[in-house]
């Protein structure tokens, strides 16, 4: 193995910590930073505790949590292992609504997550149940999902097994519609979408990816940095498509924008499919690219949003939560326009 990038990788996060955690991308540590000293001699000793702790960040304020609803602690645990998770149940829920399933990114907590997409009213607006699992610092030291690991990308095993059973067991509880179920992430939590949309896609109905990575593009820690450094494309698919929804910023400087096309090739039909193009600008904020891929049906299949000048951070979200861009159009709007609108030909 070639020792030199270890050393340059232990040279960019010596930097990184002195400029301050403000300007160290959280998917960066998308990979284990305690699994390096063993592969990196230049990483000084102690360097990834060093870089864990300035990671870590205060919980968000919880003002942006008091949609109108229930915001619950729960756990589930099967033999892959286990897992906290909070839910947000709408006020009045009765039963047979959607679920969407959000995953944070590296150094978040459900609670973070949910302040800065503000996915808990809009979901309640839609009487949507939202379930947020909870990576442990146990498995992931920057409480990143755990995509880049061959282990962890496979069916009735890792945290693709733990996350659809915990999904299962919430739609039991609450009785969610099976037909109506969903998983969205940001980062190392959208490249878990990703997963879960190849490993159980009898479960998920759609899926939308925000600044993440496709389901294959990484199997160990070196094919994820370079993932994630100039994008690359992922295993293909075999089984049912499940529709995505994509958003990237096109001034990533931690997922490469190239990512967002890759997860789009990735469920791409085999058949052709009519596309279309639409511009347009948040006022005040961000430009924007909307490219839309309809099946024979005219049904949206695939859609992909690129926010120009946006970074590393959820569109259109809350300075409540951490790594979320108020400028840009509002993902999480258009995430579960294109989950649960009753007519997919809309766009």
């Amino acid at each position: 193995m070639d020792m030199s990038k270890w050393r340059g990788l232990g040279d960019t996060l010596r930097q990184a910590v002195a400029r301050g955690v403000g300007r160290l991308p959280h998917s960066s540590p998308a990979l284990n930073l305690r699994d390096l000293p063993g592969l990196a001699p230049g990483l000084a000793p102690g360097l990834a505790d060093l870089v864990t702790h300035s990671l870590r960040r205060p919980e968000a304020p919880k003002d942006d949590l008091e949609a109108p609803g229930r915001f619950l602690d729960g756990d589930f645990a099967n033999a892959a292992g286990s897992r906290a998770y909070k839910l947000f149940v709408p006020a009045g829920y009765e039963g047979g609504g959607a679920l969407i399933v959000m995953l944070h990114g590296c150094t978040q907590s459900p609670e973070d997550f949910a302040a800065g997409t503000r996915m808990n009213a809009a979901a309640a607006a839609r009487g949507c149940v939202v379930l947020y699992p909870a990576q442990a610092q146990s498995a992931n030291a920057q409480k990143c999902w755990n995509w880049f690991r061959a282990s962890d990308q496979e069916r009735e095993a890792g945290e693709p097994s733990i996350i659809a059973g915990m999904t299962r067991q919430v739609i039991a509880q609450y009785r969610i519609d099976p037909a109506r179920v969903f998983a969205a992430g940001l980062s190392a939590g959208g490249a878990e979408a990703a997963v879960l949309a190849a490993t159980w896609p009898d479960v998920f109905a759609k899926i939308g990816v925000h600044s993440g990575l496709a389901c294959g593009a990484a199997h160990d820690l070196p094919t994820a940095m370079a993932a994630m450094a100039k994008g690359r494309p992922g295993r293909p698919v075999t089984g049912r498509r499940v529709p995505v929804i994509v958003f990237q910023g096109d001034r990533d400087p931690t997922v490469h924008p190239d990512n967002a096309d890759a997860v789009v090739t990735q469920w791409m039909p085999a058949a052709g499919l009519a596309q279309t193009v639409q511009e347009g600008s948040v006022p005040g904020g961000r430009a924007w690219t909307r490219t839309c891929y309809r099946d024979a049906r005219g049904r949206v299949v695939l859609e992909k949003w690129l926010v120009h000048g946006a970074g590393h951070a959820w569109s259109g979200g809350s300075k409540s939560g951490t790594y979320a861009d108020p400028a840009g159009p509002s993902a999480t709007q258009e995430m579960l326009r294109f989950f649960i609108n009753a007519d997919p030909r809309q766009g």
